[in-house]
Order: C-alpha cells, then structure tokens, then sequence
C-alpha cells in the first residue's frame, strides 16, 4: 500500500484516521465495524488512512482493503491478519504541536504518513471506548468523533452508568456490583451470593466494563451464579448482576445535529428462535432480528425518543450514542445501557436506525465527521 505525506495545508480532503481493533474482547467485532465504514466513507470528501490495534497494543499500518476485515465461517478477524507488517509500530502524534503520524520497522529509516485533521475511533470495550483512547486524543490536540473523556469512561460501567441516569430522575432496573476484593474470600463471596438472591432469579451475570454481549449469561439456577460469576471476570474483574425486567427490549439511536442532539425512529429486538437472549451469537452470527421501526404508539414513540436525549444528556455525551430500554410490561421505561461507540457493522442498529430516520450510512459518517472538525479538543 503506498501512503503520500501530505499535511491539512496541502490536501484538499480533510485526512481521517479510522482506529479499530483494540485489546478488549470486543476486538473481532471492532475490525468489522472499520470494514463497513471503509466501504461507505465518502472518498471524494475524505482521505483515510486505516490504523489497527493489535489484542497486544500494537499499533500498525493496515492495508485499505475491507473485503479481509469480514467475519469468516463463523470466525472473527483479527488486526495481525492484516498488519502490513508484524514488526513495524506506528505512532500517533505525540503532542498538540505537530499532527503528524509516523511509520517506524527495525533497521528502517522512520517513514512520515502525514498529518491527521480528525480521529475516527471505532474501538469496543476497554482500551478504547472507555475514555482511554479519547484522553490520548485530547493530549494529543487532534480531533475525534464521539463523546470525550468522562461520558465514554461513565457509559463503559453499567454501575456509573445507573447511577448517573438515576441520579437525572431516569429509571433502572434492580442490580448489585459484585467488586474484585468481594470474590477474593469466602466472606465476601457469601455476601455477594446474598446480594445477587435478594434479587431474585433469573438474573443477568454482565462484566461491568464490555459490550458487544460479551461474557454474559442468564442464571436460572442459584448453582449456576458461581460459574456465570467466573466467565464474567475473565472478561472484567468487575461484574454486575441484573434482575430480569418482563417487558420488551427496545433501542433508540442518538446523533448530535448542529442544534443539539435528535433521537432516531426506535428499534425493537427480536431475539430469534433458540436463543435464552441476545448474546454475542445471536447479536452478530445468527439471525435475531431487529425491527425497525419498532411497533409502538405515537405515544411509546415520543417518549422513548426523550428518554434517549435525556440518557444521552445525563452523561454529558458527545456526537452520538445508542441508548438501550426496556419497556415493562406495566408501561414504565427503564434505561438498560448506553453505548457512547454503538457498533457500524452491516447488520448494526444504530445506522440502520438512523437510515430509517432519513439519514443513509454515508451521510451519517460524515455528519459524525464534520461534527468533530467543528469541536475543539480541551474543556469545553
């Protein structure tokens, strides 16, 4: 692949840099969110230079070619597979004085790739999604989509996060947290099994920090919580357990236009045949189904939709988010979770929301774009 230096001066196209992959579990389902973005990015409008992140946090050179970013035979891909280079390291700016992104290899003279105008992070999980990746950026001085440093790091713990929306008068449903030190005595794990049956079953065993549903399981049976408990920390060290809410799973996407931030037609999950919930093979494997527009009253409609904007205000958000409900049975709205990097991948509900809404893929990247041009880095 053969990149030309260029600096924001010289080019006539604003030069995005997409980040994917990362060190969380969520690595495989990062790849293919930049795989649907590089297909559908406005390439008259914008240059684009492809960075991975390796699950080790390296850094490298990815070729431009997204047909190899896609879920194969029911396997995920990885960064390492398309690295240009298995040794070679790339390196962000360093400070908010030059922007310039550069190539290094062993026993090779370091190769300039030019200036980035704006950073297009497309990171799941920790490492990335949590605030990390944007504290970078705002040290860095460099431009980036999405919310900043304290409403990622909040909307990646599904504690904080209920907090926070309790806090704004928002419902949740029924949870405990069960910490690292409760797990490491016999003491503290009484106390969280304790904890986790005032709730009742089933419950939801959740690690506290990941998405893409990964790591969770649905305990029927109080013999299970320990081995849920045990998946969940393989994943975070911090584990949350949810009561199971009767009532009907619904999503609504959030998008910040110049006049603030406007919620999209919502969308109803439809777990498919042989699944207990939406896990991570029903999400991205098989064939749940997401219907959008879901079919819901003007009333349930208007109301969602200001539930979305009020979560996404809570958290001080920033560009766009994906905001997760329940609707209970008794008509009450709880706040499930929100996603402050929802996915873009094909089948992903956020820009099929938005499609719905009247803003197609394209448009919406560069809706997304334009509006990280706009915003300065720093306080704000």
């Amino acid at each position: 692949m053969s990149i030309e230096s260029t600096s924001p001066n010289q080019a006539a196209k604003p030069r995005v840099a997409i980040v994917f992959g990362g060190r969380s579990s969520e690595h495989g389902v990062s790849v293919v969110t930049a795989a649907s973005v590089l297909r559908s990015i406005d390439r008259t409008k914008y240059e684009v230079l492809p960075i991975g992140i390796t699950q080790q946090g390296r850094w490298a050179l990815v070729a431009d070619e997204p047909a190899r970013m896609a879920i194969s035979d029911g396997r995920m891909p990885d960064v390492d597979q398309i690295a240009e280079s298995t040794e070679g390291q790339l390196t962000l700016p360093a400070s908010p004085v030059s922007r310039e992104v550069v190539w290094s290899e062993p026993g090779a003279t370091p190769k300039l790739l030019g200036e980035v105008d704006v950073v297009l992070p497309l990171l799941h999980g920790p490492w990335g999604e949590d605030g990390t990746l944007q504290g970078l950026l705002e040290l860095s001085g460099v431009p980036y989509v999405g919310s900043g440093v304290l409403a990622s790091s909040v909307g990646m713990d599904k504690e904080y996060t209920k907090r926070v929306l309790e806090s704004f008068g928002l419902g949740v449903g029924p949870y405990t947290v069960i910490r690292p030190r409760d797990w490491e005595s016999e003491t503290g794990r009484a106390a969280a099994r304790e904890r986790v049956g005032q709730l009742g079953l089933p419950v939801f065993v959740k690690p506290c920090r990941a998405g893409s549903s990964i790591g969770i399981t649905k305990v029927k049976d109080a013999t299970e919580l320990d081995a849920a408990i045990e998946e969940a920390r393989r994943h975070d060290p911090k584990v949350i357990v949810e009561a199971m809410l009767e009532g009907r799973e619904l999503e609504c996407a959030v998008l910040e236009f110049e006049d603030g931030p406007r919620a999209s037609v919502p969308a109803e999950v439809l777990v498919g045949e042989g699944y207990e919930f939406y896990d991570f093979e029903a999400k991205y494997i098989d064939s749940s189904e997401v219907q959008i527009p879901a079919r819901l009253t003007e009333q349930e409609t208007a109301a969602i939709r200001r539930h979305a904007v009020e979560a996404f205000e809570a958290l001080a958000c920033e560009g766009l988010a994906r905001v997760d409900f329940f609707l209970l049975t008794d008509g009450r709205w709880v706040v499930n979770e929100i996603n402050t990097l929802p996915g873009f991948t094909p089948i992903s509900a956020y820009p099929k929301m938005w499609e719905a809404t009247g803003v197609p893929y394209a448009e919406l990247i560069d809706r997304l774009l334009q509006a990280a041009l706009r915003r300065s880095t720093g306080l704000r």
